[in-house]
This record gives structure tokens, C-alpha cells and sequence, in this order.
């Protein structure tokens, strides 16, 4: 495969679940389980919200966004988690892994610019109610959908050109079922200061401002809520962020967990710490469709138009 000592690779190797081949098998059923409800969920979503006209408001918008979002985080990681468990088909191609690497991280980048939207969104309902349609126009959503999904392109548009020019040495396996810019900068031989400090500037300015300004946002609305003199009228205001709340925790909490794990506990089964990865991937695009259509009346009617009852 490689006529010198640096080179680029035309495969990378990727990793299921080490020293649990043999119960592949048995994961078949929860990975493919987990997908479906994924992939089906969200399109549900996607299609009820553009059924239903009423539905054409900021909040419904904003849960669209993060619906398509999580389609395009489940569709990139799809084919090869599916692939090792499935088929051991753990090869994958040098551009396709770029590819992979470089939809997976701009679809998540996107997914957290949208819970802080809708966060700004839950904020401006709560604080001035009567001026909440006037203040989040069709334009301005659709700009801010614009905004967030043109920036997650430009945040990761270098970096796969910036990993193409690296030259590797013999090291071509992966630590994950798909491919990750954190994985991918630890194999070349070359000088990879930019890609790291690109990347630390990319979760810096994404994921960690993004999770600051969402806990700015809720306590203005807790600010807010407190200054509301109804008993019933602050419980009201609280429950049209019950969703939203629920959202943001299933997105950061797996997150974090991922992180602590892989900080503090380096020593346990490469195959634990592998699983909750896949776990942290897979969560959100599974429970935000079960959130939604549980706790917001309007999703559960327009689930229902689809599916009309038999009589």
C-alpha cells in the first residue's frame, strides 16, 4: 500500500468494540433499533412541522432545525458503526473519512448553535410575550438557520485540507466506529500545531460559548419568571422550557460523561469507553423526536394527522 516511510493512506482502519467481537451479534439489534428510531423520529418531526401551518412559528422552526441537525449526526455515522457490527466492514477510505470526519463535526456544530436559538427563543417568549412574533419574524429565523449552518461549513472547512497536507507513518488505525478530527490528528508525523490549535479555537468558540450563553439565557428567564406575580403564571412560563431544558441536557450531559471518562478513567476497557461513545453520537437524535412529541401538545396532534386512526 505505501512506497515510502511518510505517505497518505488509502484506508483507515476503524475500531468497534475491542475484545467484544464475539458478541457483535447482539449488539446488531440495539445499534440498528437506535438508528431507526433516529432517522424515522426526526423526519416525523420534519414532516409534521411542514404539514402543519400553524406550526410555522419560531419555536417549531427552531425545532426543525435541530431535527435536521440530528439527521445529518445519525446519516454520518450510519454507514460504517453499521458496517463493523453488521458486515466487520471496518476499512474506509482517506477522502471518505474526511468526508465523515468533516459532516459529523459540522452537523453537532450546528446542533448546539441551534439549542442556543431556541434558548434566545424560549427567552424572548417569557420576557415580552406580546411582541414575540413581531421580534422573530420568518427572516430573521431563516437567517439565523442560514448563519448557523453557513458557519459549521466555514469552522470545518480547512481542516480536511489541513489534515490532507499531513504526512502519516505507518499509523492508520482509528480509535472510533467513524472518523473524528481528535483521532485523526494523532496519526501523521508532521507538525499538526495548526489543526490543534484550529480545532481548540473551533470548540472554544462553538460548544463552549454556545453551552455559556444558554446559561445566560435561562437565568434571565428565571430573572424573568420571579418577577411574574401569578403563581399559575410562572408555572406556565417554566413548563414552555420543560422540552427545551430536557434538550440541552441530553445533548451536553452524554458530552461530558465522554470527556470525563476518557479523562479520568484511562485504564478501564478501551470497549466501555468506545460504547459510550457511540452512546454520546446516537442519544440526542433518539430522545429530542421522544421529548417533543411527549411533552408538546401541537407535535402530538400533527403525529397523529399522519397516522390517523382506524375506525
Amino acid at each position: 500500500m505505501f512506497n515510502s516511510s511518510q505517505f497518505t493512506p488509502k484506508y483507515f482502519l476503524l475500531t468497534g468494540l475491542p475484545g467484544l467481537e464475539a458478541l457483535y451479534p447482539w449488539f446488531i439489534f440495539p445499534f440498528c433499533s437506535t438508528y431507526l428510531v433516529a432517522l424515522v423520529g426526526n423526519s416525523l418531526i420534519l414532516a409534521v412541522i411542514k404539514k402543519n401551518t400553524s406550526l410555522h412559528q419560531p419555536m417549531y422552526l427552531f425545532l426543525a432545525m435541530l431535527a435536521w441537525a440530528e439527521l445529518g449526526v445519525s446519516a454520518s455515522t450510519l454507514p460504517t458503526v453499521l458496517g463493523i457490527f453488521l458486515f466487520g466492514a471496518n476499512e474506509i477510505c482517506f477522502e471518505a473519512c474526511l468526508l465523515q470526519m468533516f459532516s459529523i463535526h459540522s452537523f453537532s456544530i450546528m446542533e448546539s448553535g441551534v439549542l442556543l436559538a431556541m434558548s434566545v427563543d424560549r427567552f424572548v417568549a417569557i420576557y415580552n410575550p406580546l411582541r414575540y412574533t413581531a421580534i422573530l419574524t420568518l427572516p430573521r429565523i431563516a437567517g439565523t438557520g442560514a448563519a448557523l449552518g453557513l458557519k459549521s461549513v466555514i469552522l470545518m472547512f480547512p481542516l480536511p485540507f489541513l489534515l490532507k497536507r499531513l504526512p502519516f507513518c505507518g499509523h492508520n488505525v482509528l480509535s472510533h466506529s467513524y472518523c473524528l478530527h481528535s483521532d485523526l490528528i494523532q496519526l501523521p508525523c508532521g507538525d499538526t500545531r495548526p489543526n490543534s490549535i484550529l480545532g481548540l479555537c473551533i470548540v472554544t468558540s462553538t460548544f463552549g460559548l454556545d453551552s455559556l450563553f444558554i446559561v445566560i439565557s435561562y437565568a434571565l428567564i428565571l430573572y424573568t419568571v420571579l418577577g411574574i406575580t401569578s403563581g399559575e403564571g410562572r408555572r406556565k412560563a417554566l413548563n414552555t422550557c420543560v422540552s427545551h431544558i430536557c434538550a440541552v441536557l441530553v445533548y451536553y450531559v452524554p458530552m461530558i460523561s465522554v470527556a470525563l471518562v476518557h479523562r479520568f478513567m484511562k485504564h478501564a476497557m478501551p470497549a466501555v469507553r468506545l460504547l459510550l461513545a457511540n452512546v454520546y453520537l446516537l442519544v440526542p437524535p433518539v430522545l429530542n423526536p421522544i421529548i417533543y412529541s411527549v411533552k408538546t401538545k401541537q407535535i402530538r396532534q400533527g403525529l397523529i394527522q399522519i397516522f390517523p386512526q382506524r375506525k
